[in-house]
């Protein structure tokens, strides 16, 4: 990422989502192993988080792992999740000194003991700064995280904790993954792809979607700040006209 200073525009995302894709494609199109790929994204996230607390936004969430991935080969999962571990031991002292609240979403069931240590110990460390919060999506799945909500509530109405007439979208919301957090305002997908790729499906909705060719290690200061502007010049609505929205304005 360009060193070049990030000058956002007045009307910012509170929350910026990322799909952060091409780790791949970029080591292969230096005859480099996938793996050079994903850690030439660790420095370009490092960047991003950087960037993105600078210019004032709230609330960063970075895809990193989904639950499609543990369908890769086993060697690249494996060469993630010790690349994970690595960077946590390395990246929360900075986080926690620069006021980074770090949290985790996804299921975490099936990753290795000391990375879901490492996770937890980060979440506890890092729990009481409030610069910016920065969501990191590890095992993560939009159809999990809607199941594993409905599963919760299912048990609350089974065990007579919950009155189903009182089921809205507002109770589902409590239960999802980014519970308490506001939805994605702009999403970010990196690599040339035209898909959500099962990212925050409920969490989504409304969300302003900004595709970039640009691989993620390729991903700049210029990029995000494209990304950005992007945002500043959309009209959201949210289903009313822009009259209705000019009333609500005055």
């Amino acid at each position: 990422m360009s060193e070049n200073t990030l000058t956002p525009p007045r009307e910012l995302p509170r929350h910026l989502a990322i799909i952060m894709d091409g780790n791949g494609r970029w080591a292969a199109s230096r005859d480099r192993p996938r793996h050079a790929g994903h850690r030439a994204g660790v420095k370009i996230a490092r960047d991003v988080v950087e960037a993105a607390a600078d210019a004032g936004i709230e609330v960063l969430t970075l895809f990193a792992f989904s639950s499609e991935n543990w369908q890769r080969p086993p060697e690249e999962v494996n060469s993630l999740m010790r690349l994970f571990v690595e960077v946590l031991q390395r990246e929360v002292d900075a986080l926690h000194e620069n006021g980074i609240q770090l949290r985790f979403i996804g299921d975490r069931t099936h990753l290795p003991t000391i990375l879901q240590k490492r996770m937890s110990d980060a979440e506890a460390r890092t729990a009481g700064n409030q610069r910016m919060i920065l969501v990191i999506a590890i095992a993560y799945g939009g159809r999990w995280d809607v199941l594993q909500s409905m599963q919760r509530l299912a048990t609350k109405i089974r065990d007579g904790d919950l009155d189903p007439e009182s089921l809205d979208e507002s109770v589902l919301d409590r239960h999802l993954a980014l519970a308490g957090l506001p939805d994605p305002d702009l999403l970010i997908r990196t690599g040339g792809e035209f898909r959500v790729s099962n990212f925050l499906l409920w969490n989504l909705a409304y969300t302003e979607i900004f595709f970039t060719p640009t691989l993620w290690p390729d991903f700049s200061r210029q990029d995000l700040g494209a990304a950005l502007e992007f945002f500043a010049g959309r009209g959201r609505r949210f289903g009313l006209t822009g009259a209705q929205l000019e009333v609500i304005a005055d």
